[in-house]
């Protein structure tokens, strides 16, 4: 069984917005979280997505939902007062569903709209051999790391990658490590690859496309719309 976990309990502070939160933002009249959805509701490998929602907004993602007829949603659960908490609450919900079979979570942004077919089977088939997925692109800058002694580290940029999403793993080890962590009091992880590293599971990547990007910012916005327009006119025009 595979699950996509994906957590949009965030206010989007960055994006300056005031009427709605990020995940909310139009674009053609369509939600940027419906575009994320619809990638895993049309997958054929993906049995089931769990959602975790900002509390308030829950009503309009699910107007959307039957909108856009998006089939595959089990369950919207709150989010909470971290990415950490939100992705552990759609987690709970993604094991109750799961009822005690062996499951693969892809744990992904509600505001990553740009990721392939391709990458989620990647991930579904690297879980599987593996246990678990990073999702991943090459560095293209230089990465300059402070050390504690305040000089600075300077990695390879040909052994550097970014982590993006989705990250995948067996529900059972996520569970896990979820659970340690607040048994320790952690709800700052910044994001699930961090935590799992933490905590000292083995972490398998593949590379997946440049434009699988989050959208943070205006000027990601502005790109997601470039990239939508490219992939409507390939459609069109076949290039």
């Amino acid at each position: 069984m595979n699950i996509a976990v994906i957590f949009a309990g965030g206010a989007g502070k960055r994006m300056h917005t005031k009427a709605r939160p990020k995940q909310f933002l139009e674009l053609n009249g369509k939600p940027i979280i419906i575009y994320t959805l619809e990638l895993f509701d049309n997958h054929p490998q993906i049995d089931a997505i769990v959602v975790a929602c900002i509390e308030p907004w829950i009503p309009f993602l699910k107007k959307m939902i039957r909108k856009f007829e998006i089939n595959k949603v089990v369950s919207i659960v709150p989010g909470g007062e971290t990415g950490q908490d939100s992705i552990y609450n759609a987690l709970c919900a993604a094991e109750e569903y799961a009822a005690g079979r062996e499951a693969t979570v892809l744990v992904h942004d509600g505001v990553r709209p740009l990721i392939t077919e391709d990458t989620i089977t990647e991930n579904i088939k690297t879980v599987a051999g593996y246990g678990s997925c990073i999702t991943c692109v090459p560095a293209t800058e230089t990465f300059v790391v402070r050390q504690s002694d305040g000089s600075l580290d300077i990695p390879s940029r040909a052994d550097s990658l970014i982590a993006r999403a989705p990250q995948s793993f067996r529900l059972a080890d996520i569970m896990s490590a979820h659970r340690k962590a607040r048994s320790e009091g952690h709800h700052d992880f910044i994001d699930s690859c961090t935590m799992m590293s933490h905590y000292g599971h083995t972490l398998h990547t593949i590379i997946g496309p440049m434009e699988n990007i989050k959208i943070t910012t205006p000027t990601d916005f502005f790109i997601f719309r470039a990239m939508v327009q490219v992939h409507e006119n390939q459609q069109i025009f076949g290039f």
